[in-house]
């Protein structure tokens, strides 16, 4: 590894893949490279860690860059992200600090594929079957899966993803209604979705609801308690979006009470999920850790795009670098 005043920091590198996932030769030739697989919640811990780097390469949302962060981290000059958009990253006081924030495209279909994982890993108890046969239960079925063919796929939002979740559950010869703050009966006709005239509509009808919705202030806990009363008892609640679109505790006291089915959560308000968070203890859900995005073919593009940006920074081609796009 060289060595040079240029440092670079990769954060939140839970699988340790980063340095394998892409060609960083040329980098290690000018830049001497740490990587930490954890991420830190506290804003003067974070501040603590990457004040030394020139150059630090965050994966996604995992750790906030609010203009406070910004303001403790002077030596700060490149920031990259994977991804087009995050939301974690205040792109205006970035840039009036001077700090170049970087991002990649992606390849591939990796959300789309969880989100079915998830759905059908959830509603065929996939993961509690795998647990009873591996622990030798006695009772060789214990479950009762839903069967899809005729059952209503609700949307929560029916935007891009939304709309490709709904052409794979036509697939299994399921109903697929839809509803979001802003949609209309002349975009659900486009998106090729029945529409729900109300949020109500839709949780009353729905025997799997998606949440398919960026977070904002106007979609934090746009799931509410008196929400998920609406819910029948045999439906389930998925959600590969963002965590706090859902009342976490809400959702929590109607698994815990049986009110509805289940749930597949993909996303949680505070990631990593704490080990004694209560959620981790339920029965009637399917948990993955934020992996929705996850592939070999992502993060291939991810992380090479990443290089592809670094290089041009050190090779003073500020042009060359992709710079993040603000959020829509």
């Amino acid at each position: 590894m060289a060595t040079t005043a240029v440092r670079i920091a990769i954060i939140d590198d839970y699988q340790h893949v980063a340095l394998k996932m892409a060609d960083w030769s040329r980098v290690l030739e000018r830049a001497a490279i740490d990587v930490y697989d954890d991420t830190l919640l506290d804003e003067d811990a974070i501040a603590a860690r990457l004040e030394p780097y020139a150059i630090v390469c965050t994966m996604r949302e995992r750790t906030r860059f609010p203009d406070s962060l910004f303001k403790k981290l002077p030596s700060l000059r490149l920031l990259t992200t994977t991804g087009v958009v995050n939301r974690a990253i205040d792109l205006q006081a970035a840039e009036d600090r001077g700090i170049i924030v970087a991002g990649t495209k992606g390849r591939g279909n990796a959300t789309l594929e969880h989100i079915w994982a998830l759905i059908l890993a959830t509603v065929r108890f996939v993961v509690q079957e795998d647990a009873n046969v591996k622990a030798g239960k006695v009772a060789w079925q214990s479950t009762m899966p839903m069967g899809l063919s005729g059952r209503t796929l609700g949307l929560l939002g029916a935007g891009r993803l939304g709309q490709q979740t709904a052409k794979i559950a036509r697939a299994f010869g399921m109903r697929v209604i839809a509803w979001s703050p802003n949609l209309t009966l002349e975009r659900a006709a486009v998106a090729n979705v029945d529409f729900a005239a109300s949020k109500e509509q839709l949780l009353k009808e729905s025997d799997i609801l998606s949440v398919h919705m960026v977070l904002s202030e106007a979609t934090r806990h746009l799931l509410k308690a008196e929400d998920l009363a609406l819910m029948k008892p045999s439906s389930f609640l998925i959600n590969t979006s963002r965590g706090p679109i859902v009342d976490e505790q809400a959702l929590i006291d109607v698994l815990k009470a049986g009110k509805i089915a289940g749930a597949g959560l993909d996303v949680f308000d505070i990631e990593p999920l704490p080990l004694d968070h209560p959620i981790r203890k339920l029965t009637n859900v399917t948990l993955s850790p934020h992996t929705g995005y996850l592939s070999d073919l992502n993060y291939h593009e991810f992380w090479g795009h990443t290089v592809q940006n670094i290089n041009a920074f050190l090779d003073g081609e500020r042009d060359q670098i992709t710079l993040l796009k603000s959020p829509p």
